[in-house]
């Protein structure tokens, strides 16, 4: 049996990824874990609203799993740099441990392009202090997606991103050579960059920035 565990599927990618796991007949079974309850039924589906402050309860969910990790949020939504910390890094590390201890397959999560431990901007800071600690962790298979500006009908209003969505279309194309990684990326193609990342099954440390998540994307829509 080959299970999926989903950690955030109630965000932008987390939605997107959810529907193309249950249309994944190579996986038996999907486990979501979030703090909201999802609107979906399937009968594949496991659907477990959790405390994140306790994730050591649900380990027993990732022995021989695919864990894909799209947890995510803003200091502004999250109310503080501490709790902003909390979902962008400590809980994306704390799950990435249990899976290393229980025997996951793969660990895939999200992080963002500038991705860098040592900048000044404390976005950025974080989540390259996060990439830096998975891969102190010697998964058996880390893949790490670094997406730029996030493309997709999102619950929360964000200004900023709202308005450079509009400018995309324009920007796109200007865009090519050592510029293309900054391209915006749609998250349903993060998604099927992670689903089809996980189905080639490779071991090792990937990182995948959007010039590279946009190939992969391009490869599973040719695959199916």
């Amino acid at each position: 049996m080959k299970r999926a565990v989903l950690f955030g599927a109630s965000g932008l990618v987390g939605s997107s990824l959810l529907l193309l796991l249950l249309q994944d007949d190579s996986y038996t079974e999907i486990v979501s874990f979030g703090r909201r309850a999802l609107d979906i039924e399937h009968p594949r589906l496991i659907s477990r609203t959790i405390s994140f402050s306790n994730l050591g309860e649900y380990q027993e969910w990732l022995p021989k799993s695919d864990v894909f990790c799209c947890l995510g949020t803003t200091i502004k939504t999250a109310g503080s740099r501490e709790a902003f910390r909390l979902v962008d890094h400590t809980y994306p590390l704390e799950i990435a441990r249990l899976s290393l201890a229980a025997g996951a397959s793969q660990f895939l999560v999200i992080t963002a392009m500038g991705a860098d431990s040592s900048s000044s901007f404390f976005y950025n800071r974080v989540k390259g202090e996060l990439e830096h600690d998975l891969k102190q962790l010697s998964l058996p298979a880390l893949h790490i997606f670094r997406p730029s500006l996030l493309l997709g009908d999102r619950r929360e209003h964000r200004l900023a991103e709202s308005f450079a969505a509009r400018l995309a279309p324009l920007l796109t194309p200007l865009l090519i050579g050592p510029f293309r990684t900054y391209r915006p990326v749609q998250a349903a193609d993060v998604a099927k960059a992670m689903l089809y990342a996980a189905r080639k099954d490779d071991g090792g440390q990937h990182v995948y920035p959007s010039d590279k998540i946009a190939l992969l994307a391009a490869a599973s829509k040719v695959e199916n």
